[in-house]
C-alpha cells in the first residue's frame, strides 16, 4: 500500500527540514524526488543525500515568489525529468528571510510581503505550473502545508503568517472542486508545532501538546505519502491536521 512507484514529486522548500522529510518519504515509496530550494547548493546536496541512501532524486533550485521563475524551472524538470505527478507546496515561513514575530500592530506593510509572497503567492505560482499538465494526463496530486495558525487564532504574534496558511488552504478547497473529476486531488496537511520551533515560544507550548512532543519531518512525510497515493484518490478538498492533538476539531 501507499506505493509510489513511477511517479515524479516535486516539493518545494525541501533542501531541508520538514520539506526533505516529506522529500525523504516520497522517495522512499518509490517517487522520482525533485529537491527544490531557493539555496541552489541546498537542493543538490540533499538531491545528492537521497540518491547516497539509493533513492531517486534531482535538484531544481528556484524561487516560488517568482512566476517566471517558476513557469521556467518546471518546464526544464518536465523536459528532464518527467511530467510532475505529485506536487507539495511545502515552502513556507518567512522564505529566505528570517521568521519574525511581531503583534500585528507593531507591523508595516512591508513586513506581510514575505509571508503572503511565499505562503500564498508560492503556492498559486507552483500549482498553476502544474495543474494542466495533470489534468490533461487524468492523474495528480497537490498537497499544500499549511499550519494550525491557519486554523485557529493563536496568541503567538503569527497574525499575517496565518491569514497566509489560511488563504493557501482555502485555495486548495475551491481547486479541488475544479479538478477532481480530471483525477486530481487537493488536499492540505496543517502541521502544529514541530521540532524546528525552539527557545521560549516551545518551552510555553509543549505543555500543550497532548501527545507530549512536538511534531517531526517524518510525521509530516508520513501524511504526504498517504495523501499521494492512489489510498488516498477519493480524499480531496481535505484538511489532514498533524498536530499531536492541539486542535481537536
Amino acid at each position: 500500500m501507499f506505493r509510489l512507484d513511477g511517479k515524479i514529486a516535486l516539493i518545494t522548500g525541501s533542501g531541508h527540514g520538514i520539506g526533505a522529510g516529506i522529500a525523504r518519504a516520497l522517495a522512499a515509496q518509490g517517487a522520482h524526488v525533485v529537491v527544490n530550494d531557493l539555496n541552489p547548493d541546498r537542493a543538490a546536496a540533499m538531491a545528492e543525500t537521497l540518491r547516497g541512501e539509493g533513492l531517486a532524486a534531482s535538484a531544481a533550485p528556484f524561487d516560488v515568489t517568482v512566476a517566471p521563475a517558476v513557469d521556467e524551472a518546471m518546464a526544464k524538470v518536465a523536459r528532464d525529468v518527467g511530467p510532475i505527478d505529485i506536487l507539495v507546496n511545502n515552502a513556507g515561513n518567512s522564505g529566505g528571510q528570517v521568521f519574525k514575530q511581531a503583534p500585528f500592530a507593531d507591523l508595516l506593510p512591508e513586513n506581510w510581503t514575505p509571508f503572503i509572497a511565499v505562503n500564498l503567492m508560492g503556492v498559486l505560482h507552483c500549482t498553476r505550473a502544474v495543474i494542466g499538465g495533470m489534468t490533461g494526463r487524468g492523474w495528480g496530486r497537490v498537497i499544500t502545508i499549511s499550519s494550525t495558525a491557519g486554523r485557529v487564532g493563536a496568541s503567538i504574534n503569527v497574525s499575517i503568517y496565518g491569514a497566509a496558511k489560511a488563504g493557501a488552504a482555502h485555495f486548495m478547497r475551491h481547486l479541488s472542486q475544479e479538478v477532481g473529476r480530471q483525477g486530481v486531488t487537493a488536499n492540505v496537511i496543517a502541521l502544529g508545532f514541530m521540532d524546528n520551533v525552539g527557545g521560549k515560544t516551545m518551552e510555553a507550548v509543549l505543555p500543550t501538546i497532548p501527545v507530549g512532543r512536538a511534531g517531526s519531518p517524518q510525521d509530516a512525510g508520513a501524511a504526504a505519502v498517504f495523501l499521494a497515493s492512489k489510498e488516498a484518490e477519493w480524499i480531496t478538498g481535505a484538511t489532514l491536521v498533524v498536530d499531536g492533538g492541539s486542535t481537536p476539531f
